[in-house]
């Protein structure tokens, strides 16, 4: 069986407190659509380009705003 993995944003959310930005602040900072913020709060895939926009308007790297983890939700769970 082969093991589901997801992305996780949590590591932007908790960077963007520690800075006191807001999400439309990152938005504004990195020239990123709505639509793209409301992916990125659904732990949904977004586009690299994207990430290297979010990366690039804080000066970090993709390890700081992302991780890879489990899917818990297991087979036939939404992805």
């Amino acid at each position: 069986m082969v093991e589901q993995m997801t992305v996780s944003y949590k590591r932007l959310w908790k960077l963007l407190i520690d800075r006191d930005m807001k999400k439309k602040d990152l938005q504004a900072a990195a020239g990123i659509s709505p639509s793209s913020i409301s992916k990125l709060s659904k732990n949904e895939n977004v586009s690299m380009d994207v990430l290297i926009k979010i990366c690039s308007a804080l000066g970090v790297d993709f390890k700081d705003i992302m991780e890879l983890v489990q899917d818990t939700a297991g087979k036939g769970g939404k992805k």
